[in-house]
């Protein structure tokens, strides 16, 4: 299903459309270059703030765009350095936006280093068995105005509770294509957000600084290469085989290891950027040593990060975390193949903050109260 809204986001312009648009309709071209200062720099909301526009600007501004194409409905904080915001847009469908604080020695919390993952779709097709984003399935990709906006909510936030004492114009360190949905499977989307957030006119923010994570589409990650956005490329492998890989994400029926590993090194080769391989570990499933050593392996082979991450527990889904012997005992095996490893304790679980929890939750209590959301196409 493709939502069309009765006006655009101007979130979803470049300089270069907003400039070309305008100037069909007899307006002078540097408008647009102020139009972006206001969206971007200063943070505006409201068209009378635009004070340096032009009265009948402002008007065909307000006739032709809207500006935030999300709003918040919810800000949930957890008891560690999780943030959530439930996001509602215009078809009344829920997205979740995480801001994850990393604390550092010598600065406040709020000061410590920021990272927010977004969602680009609403729901998720791909399925993985483990994932509460594709339990009420999938319902349509997001536009770049309302992954954009997501960003800047989390910007106007976190203005309104910190100094902005960085030169930067964002108020967080890092972005992560991580939220709900797959990046890859929303190209277009990816590629022109990823393209205005960089843009010097946008939010003028590093693709370096930029990961886009993927459940393992291999030929839209060899695209991506191709595309001159030096992103960084994190896998969600979740299996160090096949055999594991097949019972919990169903991609790997079409895009096995044996594509999969070959289009993340070509990617690496053509970035020279240490990947990172995103490893939730499942009691039972793939927690095992043997698991660990082909890890090791394959680790080892694309000079890739492992990142391990202990499962968040999702109501109605079956699987467990391991206990803290095991998740140890499993890293210790890449830390001696010499791996570079981190694994990553619980972060937000008393907010529900594993991908798709808190958006599948609150719909659940709004159809209890008789309210609807869009449904699944």
């Amino acid at each position: 299903m493709k939502f069309q809204p009765a006006k655009p986001s101007l979130f979803g312009e470049t300089l270069e459309s907003l400039t070309e648009r305008a100037v069909a309709d007899g307006y002078k071209a540097f408008r647009a270059k102020q139009v972006m200062e206001w969206l971007y720099k200063k943070r505006v909301d409201d068209w009378e703030a635009m004070t340096n526009l032009p009265k009948d600007f402002r008007a065909w501004l307000a006739d032709n765009y809207i500006i935030y194409p999300a709003r918040p409905v919810l800000d949930k904080r957890s008891d560690d350095v999780t943030q959530k915001m439930l996001m509602e847009l215009g078809d009344k469908s829920l997205i979740e936006t995480v801001l994850i604080r990393a604390p550092q020695k010598g600065v406040g919390q709020e000061d410590s280093r920021k990272t927010v993952c977004v969602s680009i779709q609403v729901g998720c097709a791909y399925g993985c068995k483990f994932c509460a984003s594709g339990l009420a399935g999938f319902r349509r990709n997001l536009m770049a105005a309302e992954v954009v906006a997501q960003l800047m909510h989390i910007c106007r936030r976190e203005d309104a509770h910190t100094e902005r004492a960085r030169e930067e114009i964002a108020s967080f360190d890092n972005i992560v294509f991580m939220g709900m949905g797959e990046p890859l499977a929303n190209y277009e989307t990816l590629v022109r957000t990823i393209r205005i957030l960089n843009a010097d006119w946008g939010l003028n923010f590093g693709a370096r600084r930029i990961t886009v994570s993927t459940s393992g589409l291999a030929p839209q990650i060899e695209k991506l290469a191709e595309e001159g956005v030096a992103v960084r490329l994190a896998i969600s492998l979740h299996g160090a085989t096949n055999e594991v890989r097949d019972q919990i994400m169903p991609v790997n029926k079409r895009y096995p290891l044996e594509k999969l590993l070959p289009a993340v090194k070509a990617f690496q080769q053509k970035h020279g950027r240490m990947l990172t391989l995103e490893f939730i570990l499942i009691e039972e499933v793939n927690d095992s040593l043997e698991q660990a050593r082909e890890l090791a392996k394959i680790a080892r082979d694309l000079h890739a990060h492992v990142n391990c991450i202990p499962y968040n527990t999702v109501e109605g889904l079956p699987w467990k975390r391991p206990s803290i012997r095991r998740q140890d005992a499993f890293v210790d095996v890449l830390r001696k193949a010499r791996v570079s490893v981190t694994i990553r304790r619980e972060k937000g679980h008393d907010i529900n903050a594993a991908c798709g929890q808190l958006r599948l939750k609150t719909e659940e209590a709004l159809s209890a109260e008789g309210y609807t959301t869009s449904k699944k196409s």
